[in-house]
Protein backbone atom coordinates (compact mmCIF):
# COMPACT_ATOMS: atom_id res chain seq x y z
CA UNK A 1 0.00 0.00 0.00
CA UNK A 2 1.58 3.46 -0.64
CA UNK A 3 0.37 6.17 1.94
CA UNK A 4 0.21 8.90 -0.42
CA UNK A 5 -1.87 7.93 -3.18
CA UNK A 6 -3.02 11.38 -4.74
CA UNK A 7 0.57 11.81 -6.13
CA UNK A 8 2.49 8.06 -5.63
CA UNK A 9 5.55 9.38 -4.41
CA UNK A 10 7.12 9.69 -1.45
CA UNK A 11 7.59 12.84 1.16
CA UNK A 12 10.84 13.39 2.23
CA UNK A 13 11.24 13.56 5.61
CA UNK A 14 12.28 16.99 8.11
CA UNK A 15 10.58 18.93 10.05
CA UNK A 16 9.17 21.11 6.94
CA UNK A 17 7.37 18.00 5.84
CA UNK A 18 5.64 16.82 9.15
CA UNK A 19 2.28 18.08 8.55
CA UNK A 20 1.90 16.30 5.14
CA UNK A 21 3.02 13.10 6.74
CA UNK A 22 -0.02 10.38 6.06
CA UNK A 23 -2.35 9.90 8.63
CA UNK A 24 -1.16 6.37 9.89
CA UNK A 25 2.40 8.19 10.94
CA UNK A 26 2.12 9.55 14.87
CA UNK A 27 4.30 12.57 14.30
CA UNK A 28 5.74 14.70 17.28
CA UNK A 29 3.34 17.03 18.87
CA UNK A 30 5.44 19.29 20.39
CA UNK A 31 7.52 22.22 19.29
CA UNK A 32 11.22 20.69 19.11
CA UNK A 33 12.57 24.73 19.07
CA UNK A 34 11.85 24.94 22.85
CA UNK A 35 13.98 21.91 23.88
CA UNK A 36 17.03 22.47 25.68
CA UNK A 37 19.43 19.36 25.44
CA UNK A 38 19.95 18.48 28.95
CA UNK A 39 21.31 15.08 27.56
CA UNK A 40 24.17 14.41 25.49
CA UNK A 41 23.81 10.82 24.01
CA UNK A 42 27.28 9.32 22.43
CA UNK A 43 26.96 6.24 20.01
CA UNK A 44 23.46 7.09 18.00
CA UNK A 45 22.72 3.59 16.35
CA UNK A 46 19.39 1.70 16.22
CA UNK A 47 18.82 1.05 20.00
CA UNK A 48 19.53 4.12 21.29
CA UNK A 49 17.21 5.15 18.58
CA UNK A 50 14.37 2.95 19.21
CA UNK A 51 14.79 3.03 23.00
CA UNK A 52 16.24 5.62 25.00
CA UNK A 53 14.87 8.21 21.84
CA UNK A 54 11.74 6.75 22.00
CA UNK A 55 11.16 7.06 25.75
CA UNK A 56 11.84 10.59 25.52
CA UNK A 57 9.58 11.54 22.94
CA UNK A 58 6.95 10.47 24.79
CA UNK A 59 8.02 12.32 27.59
CA UNK A 60 7.71 15.50 25.71
CA UNK A 61 4.60 15.06 24.65
CA UNK A 62 3.83 14.86 28.22
CA UNK A 63 6.20 17.61 29.15
CA UNK A 64 6.54 19.96 26.08
CA UNK A 65 9.85 23.06 26.61
CA UNK A 66 11.30 20.15 28.32
CA UNK A 67 15.26 20.66 29.20
CA UNK A 68 15.87 17.08 28.50
CA UNK A 69 15.97 16.73 24.46
CA UNK A 70 19.14 15.07 23.11
CA UNK A 71 21.89 15.68 21.13
CA UNK A 72 23.53 12.96 19.46
CA UNK A 73 27.21 12.39 19.36
CA UNK A 74 29.18 9.96 17.18
CA UNK A 75 32.62 9.40 17.72
CA UNK A 76 33.55 6.51 15.05
CA UNK A 77 34.92 7.96 12.01
CA UNK A 78 33.62 4.99 10.12
CA UNK A 79 31.14 4.62 7.15
CA UNK A 80 27.83 3.71 9.78
CA UNK A 81 28.55 6.94 11.88
CA UNK A 82 29.24 9.58 8.43
CA UNK A 83 25.87 7.74 6.94
CA UNK A 84 23.97 8.56 10.91
CA UNK A 85 25.63 12.06 10.74
CA UNK A 86 24.03 12.74 7.37
CA UNK A 87 20.92 11.20 7.38
CA UNK A 88 20.12 12.74 10.71
CA UNK A 89 21.09 16.05 9.31
CA UNK A 90 19.53 16.54 6.07
CA UNK A 91 16.19 15.50 8.21
CA UNK A 92 16.39 17.82 11.04
CA UNK A 93 17.34 15.05 13.37
CA UNK A 94 14.00 13.29 12.40
CA UNK A 95 13.70 9.60 11.49
CA UNK A 96 11.14 7.28 11.03
CA UNK A 97 10.34 4.14 13.96
CA UNK A 98 8.90 1.03 12.90
CA UNK A 99 7.37 -1.36 15.39
CA UNK A 100 7.07 -5.07 13.73
CA UNK A 101 4.42 -7.70 14.73
CA UNK A 102 2.65 -10.32 13.17
CA UNK A 103 -0.59 -8.50 13.99
CA UNK A 104 0.55 -5.15 11.30
CA UNK A 105 3.47 -2.44 10.99
CA UNK A 106 3.14 0.74 12.97
CA UNK A 107 5.16 4.10 12.21
CA UNK A 108 5.96 7.05 14.23
CA UNK A 109 8.17 9.85 14.03
CA UNK A 110 10.59 10.66 16.30
CA UNK A 111 11.80 14.31 17.36
CA UNK A 112 13.53 13.62 20.89
CA UNK A 113 17.48 14.39 19.22
CA UNK A 114 17.62 18.02 18.19
CA UNK A 115 21.51 18.01 17.43
CA UNK A 116 23.93 15.70 16.08
CA UNK A 117 27.58 16.30 16.54
CA UNK A 118 29.97 13.61 14.21
CA UNK A 119 33.19 13.80 16.58
CA UNK A 120 35.58 13.56 13.51
CA UNK A 121 34.59 17.04 12.36
CA UNK A 122 35.16 19.11 15.32
CA UNK A 123 35.99 17.23 18.29
CA UNK A 124 36.18 20.55 20.30
CA UNK A 125 32.50 21.01 19.54
CA UNK A 126 31.65 17.53 21.56
CA UNK A 127 34.06 18.72 24.28
CA UNK A 128 31.82 21.96 24.59
CA UNK A 129 28.46 20.26 24.40
CA UNK A 130 29.10 17.82 27.00
CA UNK A 131 30.96 20.59 29.02
CA UNK A 132 27.92 23.10 28.52
CA UNK A 133 26.11 24.01 31.85
CA UNK A 134 22.89 22.27 30.64
CA UNK A 135 24.12 18.99 29.94
CA UNK A 136 23.28 17.44 32.66
CA UNK A 137 23.18 13.24 31.98
CA UNK A 138 25.48 11.77 29.37
CA UNK A 139 24.19 8.25 28.24
CA UNK A 140 26.04 5.87 26.31
CA UNK A 141 25.28 3.16 24.20
CA UNK A 142 29.25 2.49 22.84
CA UNK A 143 29.05 -1.32 22.66
CA UNK A 144 30.84 -3.98 24.91
CA UNK A 145 33.92 -3.86 23.48
CA UNK A 146 34.19 0.27 24.28
CA UNK A 147 34.74 0.08 27.77
CA UNK A 148 38.52 -1.24 27.30
CA UNK A 149 37.86 -3.48 29.86
CA UNK A 150 39.71 -6.99 30.52
CA UNK A 151 37.66 -9.54 31.24
CA UNK A 152 40.62 -12.17 33.42
CA UNK A 153 41.84 -9.39 35.32
CA UNK A 154 38.66 -6.82 35.80
CA UNK A 155 41.42 -4.09 34.81
CA UNK A 156 41.89 -0.95 32.35
CA UNK A 157 43.28 -2.10 29.15
CA UNK A 158 45.59 1.55 29.52
CA UNK A 159 47.71 0.11 26.48
CA UNK A 160 44.59 0.49 24.10
CA UNK A 161 45.92 2.62 21.27
CA UNK A 162 42.75 4.48 21.63
CA UNK A 163 43.77 5.17 25.32
CA UNK A 164 47.46 5.93 25.06
CA UNK A 165 46.80 8.35 22.11
CA UNK A 166 43.96 10.26 24.34
CA UNK A 167 46.39 10.45 27.31
CA UNK A 168 48.80 11.62 24.85
CA UNK A 169 46.76 14.12 23.15
CA UNK A 170 43.78 15.19 25.65
CA UNK A 171 42.50 18.44 23.57
CA UNK A 172 42.13 15.98 20.29
CA UNK A 173 40.41 12.63 22.13
CA UNK A 174 38.86 9.84 19.92
CA UNK A 175 37.21 7.48 22.50
CA UNK A 176 34.65 7.97 25.26
CA UNK A 177 36.58 8.09 28.27
CA UNK A 178 38.56 11.32 26.53
CA UNK A 179 35.79 13.57 25.65
CA UNK A 180 34.18 12.59 28.73
CA UNK A 181 36.99 13.52 30.58
CA UNK A 182 38.33 16.59 29.12
CA UNK A 183 34.45 17.23 29.53
CA UNK A 184 34.56 17.47 32.92
CA UNK A 185 37.93 19.04 33.42
CA UNK A 186 36.35 21.98 31.48
CA UNK A 187 33.29 21.84 34.33
CA UNK A 188 35.71 21.39 37.11
CA UNK A 189 37.63 24.59 35.96
CA UNK A 190 34.78 26.90 35.78
CA UNK A 191 32.85 25.95 38.84
CA UNK A 192 30.12 23.74 37.34
CA UNK A 193 29.10 20.67 38.58
CA UNK A 194 29.09 17.69 37.09
CA UNK A 195 26.89 15.31 35.10
CA UNK A 196 25.48 11.64 35.43
CA UNK A 197 27.28 9.24 33.22
CA UNK A 198 24.27 6.66 32.03
CA UNK A 199 25.48 3.24 30.49
CA UNK A 200 22.85 2.06 28.00
CA UNK A 201 25.13 -1.05 27.15
CA UNK A 202 24.41 -4.79 27.81
CA UNK A 203 27.34 -4.91 30.72
CA UNK A 204 26.09 -6.64 33.68
CA UNK A 205 26.67 -3.49 36.87
CA UNK A 206 27.62 -1.27 33.41
CA UNK A 207 27.32 2.24 35.63
CA UNK A 208 30.02 0.10 38.21
CA UNK A 209 32.38 -0.67 35.13
CA UNK A 210 32.06 2.65 33.47
CA UNK A 211 33.19 4.24 36.75
CA UNK A 212 35.94 2.43 37.36
CA UNK A 213 37.28 2.35 33.52
CA UNK A 214 36.92 6.48 33.36
CA UNK A 215 38.04 6.80 36.93
CA UNK A 216 41.08 5.04 36.19
CA UNK A 217 41.39 7.03 33.18
CA UNK A 218 40.71 10.48 34.81
CA UNK A 219 43.70 9.52 37.94
CA UNK A 220 46.36 9.10 34.44
CA UNK A 221 45.69 12.32 33.38
CA UNK A 222 45.20 14.18 36.97
CA UNK A 223 44.93 12.42 40.29
CA UNK A 224 43.03 15.47 41.69
CA UNK A 225 40.40 15.25 38.49
CA UNK A 226 40.21 11.66 39.02
CA UNK A 227 38.95 12.12 42.96
CA UNK A 228 36.80 14.18 41.86
CA UNK A 229 35.09 12.42 39.09
CA UNK A 230 35.00 9.65 41.78
CA UNK A 231 33.82 11.93 44.72
CA UNK A 232 31.16 13.93 42.46
CA UNK A 233 29.66 12.31 39.03
CA UNK A 234 27.02 9.48 39.49
CA UNK A 235 27.25 6.52 37.26
CA UNK A 236 24.08 4.59 37.64
CA UNK A 237 23.18 0.99 36.50
CA UNK A 238 20.51 0.23 34.57
CA UNK A 239 19.05 -2.63 32.35
CA UNK A 240 17.58 -1.98 28.88
CA UNK A 241 16.22 -4.28 26.01
CA UNK A 242 14.41 -4.03 22.92
CA UNK A 243 15.58 -6.27 19.85
CA UNK A 244 16.24 -3.46 17.34
CA UNK A 245 18.39 -5.05 14.14
CA UNK A 246 20.09 -3.12 11.92
CA UNK A 247 18.46 -1.43 9.43
CA UNK A 248 18.72 -2.72 5.88
CA UNK A 249 17.76 -1.16 2.19
CA UNK A 250 14.78 -3.30 2.33
CA UNK A 251 13.47 -1.32 5.49
CA UNK A 252 14.19 1.75 3.98
CA UNK A 253 11.82 0.48 1.06
CA UNK A 254 9.62 -1.02 3.65
CA UNK A 255 8.99 2.73 4.98
CA UNK A 256 8.64 4.52 1.25
CA UNK A 257 6.10 1.91 0.22
CA UNK A 258 4.21 1.41 3.85
CA UNK A 259 3.94 4.87 4.97
CA UNK A 260 4.69 6.87 2.30
CA UNK A 261 7.96 8.47 3.45
CA UNK A 262 11.18 8.80 2.14
CA UNK A 263 14.10 8.16 5.03
CA UNK A 264 17.68 7.63 4.19
CA UNK A 265 17.89 5.90 8.08
CA UNK A 266 14.94 4.64 9.53
CA UNK A 267 14.45 2.52 12.41
CA UNK A 268 12.96 -1.19 13.02
CA UNK A 269 12.38 -2.63 15.76
CA UNK A 270 9.86 -5.28 17.84
CA UNK A 271 7.28 -4.04 20.26
CA UNK A 272 8.47 -5.26 23.59
CA UNK A 273 10.22 -2.67 25.01
CA UNK A 274 11.98 -2.65 28.75
CA UNK A 275 14.15 0.15 30.87
CA UNK A 276 15.09 -0.26 34.18
CA UNK A 277 17.10 2.52 36.07
CA UNK A 278 19.50 2.62 39.20
CA UNK A 279 18.01 6.13 40.91
CA UNK A 280 21.46 7.31 41.77
CA UNK A 281 21.23 10.74 39.22
CA UNK A 282 23.70 13.88 40.72
CA UNK A 283 22.28 16.76 38.45
CA UNK A 284 18.59 15.68 37.88
CA UNK A 285 16.37 13.88 35.46
CA UNK A 286 13.42 13.58 33.75
CA UNK A 287 10.14 11.90 35.27
CA UNK A 288 11.20 8.69 33.41
CA UNK A 289 8.37 6.68 35.57
CA UNK A 290 5.83 8.79 33.76
CA UNK A 291 6.56 6.84 30.57
CA UNK A 292 7.10 3.24 31.49
CA UNK A 293 10.67 3.37 32.79
CA UNK A 294 11.40 1.47 36.24
CA UNK A 295 13.44 3.51 38.86
CA UNK A 296 14.58 0.51 41.12
CA UNK A 297 17.10 0.56 44.04
CA UNK A 298 19.05 -2.55 42.88
CA UNK A 299 19.37 -3.31 39.10
CA UNK A 300 20.97 -6.33 39.35
CA UNK A 301 18.71 -8.75 39.29
CA UNK A 302 17.35 -7.56 36.29
CA UNK A 303 20.57 -6.90 34.64
CA UNK A 304 21.66 -10.65 35.59
CA UNK A 305 17.93 -12.16 33.72
CA UNK A 306 18.25 -9.96 30.54
CA UNK A 307 21.82 -11.08 30.08
CA UNK A 308 21.92 -14.06 31.53
CA UNK A 309 18.98 -15.24 29.35
CA UNK A 310 18.51 -13.02 26.34
CA UNK A 311 21.75 -12.54 25.79
CA UNK A 312 23.59 -15.79 25.85
CA UNK A 313 20.43 -16.96 24.01
CA UNK A 314 21.56 -14.44 21.21
CA UNK A 315 25.06 -16.12 21.19
CA UNK A 316 24.25 -19.98 20.69
CA UNK A 317 21.67 -18.74 17.87
CA UNK A 318 24.17 -16.64 16.27
CA UNK A 319 26.92 -19.27 16.25
CA UNK A 320 24.90 -22.13 15.79
CA UNK A 321 22.67 -20.82 13.57
CA UNK A 322 25.31 -19.76 11.29
CA UNK A 323 27.18 -22.52 11.40
CA UNK A 324 24.48 -24.19 10.17
CA UNK A 325 23.60 -21.62 7.18
CA UNK A 326 21.03 -19.51 8.41
CA UNK A 327 20.90 -15.62 7.70
CA UNK A 328 18.02 -14.67 10.13
CA UNK A 329 17.12 -15.35 14.04
CA UNK A 330 13.49 -16.16 13.19
CA UNK A 331 14.94 -18.96 10.80
CA UNK A 332 16.98 -20.53 13.33
CA UNK A 333 13.62 -20.23 16.26
CA UNK A 334 11.47 -21.69 13.57
CA UNK A 335 13.41 -25.19 13.79
CA UNK A 336 12.50 -27.06 16.53
CA UNK A 337 15.88 -28.69 17.56
CA UNK A 338 17.39 -25.04 17.82
CA UNK A 339 13.83 -23.87 19.92
CA UNK A 340 14.51 -26.81 22.13
CA UNK A 341 18.58 -25.80 22.56
CA UNK A 342 17.66 -22.36 23.24
CA UNK A 343 15.14 -23.06 26.00
CA UNK A 344 17.40 -25.58 27.37
CA UNK A 345 20.14 -23.16 27.76
CA UNK A 346 17.70 -20.73 29.43
CA UNK A 347 16.94 -23.42 32.18
CA UNK A 348 20.59 -24.39 32.58
CA UNK A 349 21.21 -20.70 33.22
CA UNK A 350 17.80 -19.93 35.15
CA UNK A 351 19.32 -21.81 38.66
CA UNK A 352 22.03 -18.51 38.88
CA UNK A 353 19.91 -16.25 38.76
CA UNK A 354 18.01 -14.28 41.62
CA UNK A 355 14.37 -13.70 42.42
CA UNK A 356 13.22 -10.86 40.21
CA UNK A 357 10.78 -8.28 41.57
CA UNK A 358 7.71 -8.69 39.56
CA UNK A 359 8.92 -10.78 37.17
CA UNK A 360 7.82 -14.18 36.87
CA UNK A 361 11.34 -16.16 35.22
CA UNK A 362 8.95 -18.87 33.24
CA UNK A 363 6.73 -16.86 31.75
CA UNK A 364 9.77 -14.55 30.88
CA UNK A 365 11.27 -17.36 29.52
CA UNK A 366 8.56 -18.03 26.73
CA UNK A 367 7.91 -14.74 25.91
CA UNK A 368 11.96 -14.69 24.94
CA UNK A 369 11.25 -17.52 22.51
CA UNK A 370 8.24 -15.64 21.20
CA UNK A 371 10.10 -12.19 20.60
CA UNK A 372 13.07 -14.63 18.82
CA UNK A 373 10.44 -16.17 16.68
CA UNK A 374 9.18 -12.97 15.22
CA UNK A 375 9.31 -13.00 11.32
CA UNK A 376 8.93 -9.53 11.19
CA UNK A 377 11.81 -8.55 12.88
CA UNK A 378 14.44 -10.13 10.27
CA UNK A 379 17.35 -9.49 12.99
CA UNK A 380 20.86 -10.91 10.78
CA UNK A 381 23.03 -13.53 12.59
CA UNK A 382 26.17 -11.60 11.79
CA UNK A 383 24.67 -8.57 14.33
CA UNK A 384 24.27 -11.01 17.32
CA UNK A 385 28.03 -12.83 16.11
CA UNK A 386 29.98 -9.74 15.69
CA UNK A 387 32.76 -8.84 18.73
CA UNK A 388 32.33 -12.28 20.27
CA UNK A 389 35.51 -12.19 22.39
CA UNK A 390 33.63 -8.98 24.54
CA UNK A 391 30.36 -10.47 24.64
CA UNK A 392 31.01 -13.98 25.06
CA UNK A 393 32.35 -13.58 28.57
CA UNK A 394 30.05 -10.67 29.95
CA UNK A 395 27.00 -12.47 28.99
CA UNK A 396 27.80 -16.80 28.90
CA UNK A 397 30.75 -16.79 31.53
CA UNK A 398 29.02 -15.52 34.46
CA UNK A 399 26.95 -18.02 34.31
CA UNK A 400 29.44 -20.76 33.69
CA UNK A 401 31.35 -19.92 36.97
CA UNK A 402 28.50 -19.89 39.24
CA UNK A 403 27.32 -23.33 37.12
CA UNK A 404 30.56 -24.79 38.14
CA UNK A 405 30.69 -23.61 41.78
CA UNK A 406 26.78 -24.76 42.31
CA UNK A 407 28.06 -28.20 40.14
CA UNK A 408 24.89 -28.24 37.91
CA UNK A 409 24.69 -28.93 34.64
CA UNK A 410 26.80 -26.80 32.14
CA UNK A 411 26.23 -28.57 28.61
CA UNK A 412 24.78 -25.70 26.71
CA UNK A 413 26.93 -22.91 27.82
CA UNK A 414 29.77 -25.15 27.03
CA UNK A 415 27.47 -25.71 23.48
CA UNK A 416 27.60 -21.96 23.22
CA UNK A 417 31.81 -21.24 23.32
CA UNK A 418 32.19 -24.51 21.27
CA UNK A 419 29.86 -23.15 18.78
CA UNK A 420 31.60 -19.95 18.58
CA UNK A 421 35.10 -21.25 18.42
CA UNK A 422 34.24 -23.53 15.66
CA UNK A 423 32.32 -20.38 14.18
CA UNK A 424 35.44 -18.87 14.10
CA UNK A 425 37.48 -21.06 11.98
CA UNK A 426 35.68 -19.36 9.08
CA UNK A 427 33.49 -21.77 7.58
CA UNK A 428 29.68 -23.14 8.04
CA UNK A 429 29.20 -27.14 7.87
CA UNK A 430 28.53 -26.74 3.93
CA UNK A 431 32.13 -25.27 3.76
CA UNK A 432 30.92 -21.50 2.71
CA UNK A 433 32.81 -18.99 4.21
CA UNK A 434 32.13 -16.85 7.76
CA UNK A 435 33.15 -12.96 7.84
CA UNK A 436 34.75 -13.04 11.32
CA UNK A 437 34.26 -9.36 12.81
CA UNK A 438 35.89 -8.93 15.90
CA UNK A 439 38.65 -6.79 17.46
CA UNK A 440 40.66 -9.51 18.01
CA UNK A 441 39.91 -11.84 15.37
CA UNK A 442 43.12 -12.30 14.06
CA UNK A 443 44.98 -13.97 17.02
CA UNK A 444 41.31 -15.63 18.05
CA UNK A 445 41.05 -17.31 14.42
CA UNK A 446 44.47 -18.09 13.88
CA UNK A 447 43.86 -20.13 17.87
CA UNK A 448 40.83 -21.67 16.37
CA UNK A 449 42.51 -22.94 13.41
CA UNK A 450 45.42 -24.15 15.22
CA UNK A 451 43.40 -26.36 18.40
CA UNK A 452 40.75 -27.82 16.06
CA UNK A 453 38.89 -29.79 17.85
CA UNK A 454 41.04 -28.92 21.04
CA UNK A 455 39.51 -25.87 22.40
CA UNK A 456 42.93 -25.30 24.98
CA UNK A 457 44.50 -22.84 22.69
CA UNK A 458 41.61 -20.67 23.28
CA UNK A 459 40.48 -20.84 26.49
CA UNK A 460 43.91 -20.03 27.73
CA UNK A 461 43.33 -16.72 26.09
CA UNK A 462 43.57 -15.13 30.18
CA UNK A 463 42.03 -11.66 28.93
CA UNK A 464 38.67 -13.62 27.94
CA UNK A 465 38.68 -16.48 29.98
CA UNK A 466 40.54 -15.59 33.01
CA UNK A 467 41.10 -19.02 35.52
CA UNK A 468 38.51 -21.01 33.32
CA UNK A 469 40.98 -22.67 31.55
CA UNK A 470 42.47 -24.80 34.74
CA UNK A 471 38.92 -25.96 35.21
CA UNK A 472 38.98 -29.76 33.63
CA UNK A 473 35.18 -30.31 33.56
CA UNK A 474 34.88 -27.02 31.79
CA UNK A 475 37.70 -27.97 29.25
CA UNK A 476 36.42 -31.37 28.48
CA UNK A 477 32.56 -30.58 28.00
CA UNK A 478 33.77 -27.53 25.60
CA UNK A 479 36.37 -30.16 24.03
CA UNK A 480 33.28 -33.21 23.49
CA UNK A 481 30.95 -30.34 22.40
CA UNK A 482 33.61 -28.81 19.87
CA UNK A 483 34.24 -32.80 18.97
CA UNK A 484 30.57 -32.91 18.12
CA UNK A 485 30.02 -29.90 15.71
CA UNK A 486 33.28 -31.00 13.82
CA UNK A 487 31.95 -34.32 13.29
CA UNK A 488 28.27 -34.00 12.87
CA UNK A 489 27.60 -30.02 12.62
CA UNK A 490 25.52 -27.99 14.13
CA UNK A 491 22.15 -29.70 13.18
CA UNK A 492 23.90 -33.15 13.90
CA UNK A 493 24.52 -32.21 17.08
CA UNK A 494 21.35 -31.03 18.65
CA UNK A 495 19.94 -34.73 17.54
CA UNK A 496 18.49 -37.05 20.23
Amino acid sequence: MNSNPNTGSTIKLNEASLSRLPGNVRVPKYDRRQITNGIVHIGVGGFHRSHQALYLDDYFHQNPGSEWGICGVGLLDNEYDRRMRDALKSQDCLYTLVERSQEGDSARIIGSITRYLFAPDNRQAVIEAIAAPECRIVTLTITESGYYYIEGSGNFDVNHPTMQHDLQHPDQPIGTYGFLTAALEKRRKQGLAPFTVLSCDNVQGNGNMVRKMLTTFAQMRDPALGRWIAEHVAFPNCMVDRITPLTTPQDIKMVAQQFGIDDTFPCVAEPFIQWVIEDTFCAGRPDWESVGVQMTSDVHPYEMMKIRLLNASHMLIGYLGSLAGYTYVYEVMADPLFEQAVANLMDEVTPTLQPVPGIDLDDYKKTLIERFSNPKIRDQLPRLCLNGSAKIPKFVLGSLRDKLQLGGAIDYLSLTIAAWFQYLNGYDDQNRPIVIDDPLADIITRRACSGKTDPRPLLSMFEIFGDLVQSPRFVETVADKLSSLHEFGAKGTLMP
